[in-house]
């Protein structure tokens, strides 16, 4: 939870609206309801590991059934998780291993959002 604060208050800092969640679970709907609503999310970050709940892995392959063109950004603290090394044969379209530093999450960000 610690986590995904300071990664919001780094976001907003940066200038874009954060929607924080606590799984992947929630994610899909909040992303379903979004896109409903006719405002879809940008780019999504999602933690690889989510104790308790459904984590990236998991909700990257579901929400790429929603939207195939959704720009989902992967993020982990385990350096040495296989997904982080092949993030786009798993869908996503760059990743954050933790820690960074804001001008890491800008970099990353500016990258999703132009391609």
């Amino acid at each position: 939870e610690v986590v995904r604060d300071v990664a919001g208050q780094m976001i907003s800092f940066l200038g874009y609206e954060v929607d924080p969640c606590c799984d992947g679970e929630e994610a899909l709907a909040m992303y379903l309801e979004a896109m409903e609503d006719g405002r879809p999310y940008d780019v999504v970050l999602m933690d690889l590991t989510i104790p308790g709940g459904m984590g990236g892995q998991e909700a990257v392959a579901r929400l790429l059934q929603l939207d195939p063109g959704a720009r989902v950004l992967a993020s982990s603290g385990y350096s040495n998780d296989p997904i982080l090394a092949e993030f786009a044969r798993y869908g996503f379209k760059g990743v954050a291993p933790k820690p960074y530093g804001i001008e890491d999450l800008a970099d990353l960000l500016e990258q999703a959002l132009r391609n």
